[in-house]
């Protein structure tokens, strides 16, 4: 198994990556290695500065970088030999198993639908977000950000994707799908809300309970939540700045801790062939290094093979 880490994406890239990647490196099993894209230099000068010998870590050199403010579609046509640009082409020729990054979201998003491409059959791939449930564990929650704008038939295939995902990323028999709404009640919501719990409702390979509502993020009601990415990033980054909130006010707490963006690291795309993983733009070594271990756990469940298997 090859997990690729992009070197040079990041506000604190190269630096914070790397390091990342050197704490990962002696927690993944043997069959594991890490593929680091960007400049060979700077990365093996890091390595120094750590004593580092890397026996399971490869450099593929990449010597461009899509800043974060570029505009995703133009950088990528103009910058081939970018860290992103290679990740993605390594990733379609089967080189590597994920690409991960914390680099340009736009540029991972787009990149994903112009190299390995959307799953035949697939609307319009998702970013999943991974949140943490009181009693352990945690539920699926796409669109968050990709789609601020969403069709009721593209929320309804968001549902079984979803649960697809569950099902075979945390071993769920028959995870449960919500619709995320203001009200629990089915004539609830906007007209998109609305239109879409029927198509829920009806679809019988996924195990619908209905509509829950925002004080129940947490609560373990559902396996997966659906809602279009406007109202699904504004939820996430909500339930993130519960942490920062209470470590300023000196409180620790088991369950808020899970809500620091470093506990998971990343945040996988659904709906496309083959496995991309998108991490915070202020990523640290931290994050990047729990990013990989999920990345590992992604690669092993093989979701997307899963999900392209059954709309086929």
């Amino acid at each position: 198994m090859k997990i690729a880490v992009d070197a040079m994406g990041g506000d604190l890239a190269p630096q914070a990556i790397v390091e990342g990647v050197i704490q990962a490196s002696s927690e993944l099993p043997s069959e594991a290695r890490i593929v680091l894209i960007g400049r060979e230099n700077t990365i093996l000068d890091i390595f120094r500065q750590h004593n580092f010998v890397p026996t399971n870590i490869d450099i593929v050199h990449a010597e461009d970088v899509i800043e974060m403010g570029e505009h995703p579609t133009k950088a990528l046509s103009q910058k081939p030999n970018s860290s992103i640009a290679v990740g993605f082409k390594l990733l379609k020729e089967k080189e590597i198993d994920i690409f991960c990054s914390a680099g340009n979201t736009g540029a991972m998003h787009v990149g994903a639908l112009f190299s390995i491409k959307a799953i035949e059959g697939i609307l319009r791939p998702a970013i999943a977000g991974l949140v943490p449930q009181v009693g352990g564990g945690h539920a699926v929650m796409l669109d968050i950000g990709a789609n601020a704008d969403c069709k009721p038939e593209v929320l309804a295939q968001f549902g079984e994707m979803g649960s697809l995902f569950a099902q075979y990323t945390f071993q769920l028999e028959k995870p449960r799908v919500a619709l995320m709404n203001i009200g629990e009640e089915e004539q609830k919501g906007s007209l998109t809300s609305q239109a879409t719990y029927p198509l829920l409702k009806q679809n019988k390979r996924i195990n619908f309970i209905g509509n829950i509502e925002g004080k129940d993020l947490f609560t373990n009601k559902a396996d997966v939540i659906v809602t279009d990415g406007f109202t699904g990033n504004i939820l996430f980054k909500l339930g993130e700045s519960l942490y920062e909130i209470a470590r300023k006010r000196e409180i620790n707490d088991e369950f808020i801790d899970k809500t620091n963006y470093e506990s998971i690291g990343g945040s996988p795309i659904i709906g496309v062939n083959g496995n991309v993983m998108i991490a915070h733009g202020i990523s640290s070594p931290l994050a990047i290094r729990n990013m990989i271990g999920w990345a590992y756990k992604q690669v092993k469940s093989k979701a997307y093979l899963h999900i392209a298997q059954a709309l086929n």
